[in-house]
């Protein structure tokens, strides 16, 4: 089965669909509008606690995971991590989504929220906009932060001072 499927998609006519898909999402579309003071608010916390990383998927409609999670449990208030406009809120597939259009063709979106505001209401950075709910993959320990630039995914964490660095350490022996 696995042939036939690899057959098809390497079929004539198929490849002028590959070639016209967009980029994988990429840091590169985040890095002409972000910049030191764009550094936003953290949604949920403190503590700060990011228990699933971006992964960015290897094509635009392949698995990965578009976002970062962060440590929160229902009830949790969830503030705007930056100035903008409520661009959506309401439900999506069974959770609640709120986003945010912060200009500049940058959008971040949270779930599985209760949005405490309505679509159209302008938020500054640190205002509560919403309460941690449960749905979707966190099984009610998380919520999920996305970011997208145009339209393409990016790792949240550009807003909030970038990836740490790794630091490797000696093994103890």
């Amino acid at each position: 089965m696995l042939a036939a499927l690899v057959v098809v998609l390497a079929a004539p006519g198929s490849a002028s669909a590959s070639t016209s898909a967009s980029p994988v999402p990429t840091e590169r579309a985040a890095a002409s509008v972000v910049g030191p003071a764009d550094r936003w608010d953290w949604p949920v916390g403190p503590p700060v606690v990011v228990v699933g990383p971006f992964r960015a998927p290897p094509t635009p409609y392949s698995a990965g995971h578009r976002g970062i999670d962060l440590a929160a449990l229902p009830g949790r208030t969830v503030v705007a991590p930056a100035t903008g406009v409520v661009s959506f809120a309401g439900p999506v597939a069974g959770r609640g989504v709120l986003s945010i259009d912060h200009g500049g063709g940058v959008v971040s979106s949270i779930e599985p929220v209760a949005a405490g505001v309505a679509t159209g209401a302008a938020v500054r950075a640190g205002d509560p906009v919403a309460v941690v709910t449960t749905g979707g993959h966190c099984d009610d320990r998380c919520v999920h932060l996305g970011v997208r630039v145009h339209g393409e995914y990016v790792s949240p964490l550009l807003w909030f001072g970038g990836v740490p660095r790794a630091v490797l350490l000696p093994m103890a022996g």
